[in-house]
């Protein structure tokens, strides 16, 4: 039975937006949700990365949109760090990854009583074309998404 998870939240003063949420499934399964490729991109978008771990560089594609996506950080199974250039108020993505403009988003999982809690932070929205509007798309995808995460790695468990 899935949980009740709150919405996702902005911290203006941060940039930044935030969502915890409790999964019923143990962590090395929800690390393989957000870490292997083939996983995230049954749940968010389609991710390709030229290799694995720290550094490894790709895109996720949604419709009609290609991301450039890299791997910033990594320790397993506690937490990874993505940076990717998704400013949805520019309306395009840049051609190629661009560390000036680009956000990062970690997802930090704690094993807990009946599953996971993963906690997701996206900041350096300062940095994109339109700091209020991005936090204000990216608290709402970030709602939708990780219930989509939750729904597909509970179904699994």
């Amino acid at each position: 039975m899935s949980s009740v998870n709150e919405s996702a939240v902005i911290d203006d003063e941060a940039f930044a937006v935030r969502r915890t949420i409790q999964i019923a499934a143990p962590v090395p399964r929800v690390w393989a949700a957000v870490t292997e490729p083939a996983h995230v991109s049954e749940w968010f978008g389609r991710v390709e990365l030229d290799g694995a771990g720290w550094g490894a560089e790709g895109s996720m594609t949604f419709p009609g949109r290609r991301l450039p996506l890299r791997v910033q950080a990594i320790d397993e199974p506690r937490s990874i760090t993505y940076l990717w250039n998704n400013d949805d108020a520019l309306g395009e993505p840049p051609a190629g990854f661009d560390e000036d403009t680009a956000t990062s988003f970690t997802f930090t999982l704690e094993a807990v009583q009946g599953g996971t809690r993963l906690t997701v932070v996206e900041s350096g929205f300062e940095r994109t074309s339109d700091p209020a509007a991005n936090l204000a798309s990216h608290r709402a995808g970030w709602t939708i998404e990780l219930d989509k995460l939750v729904a597909l790695v509970e179904a699994g468990a």
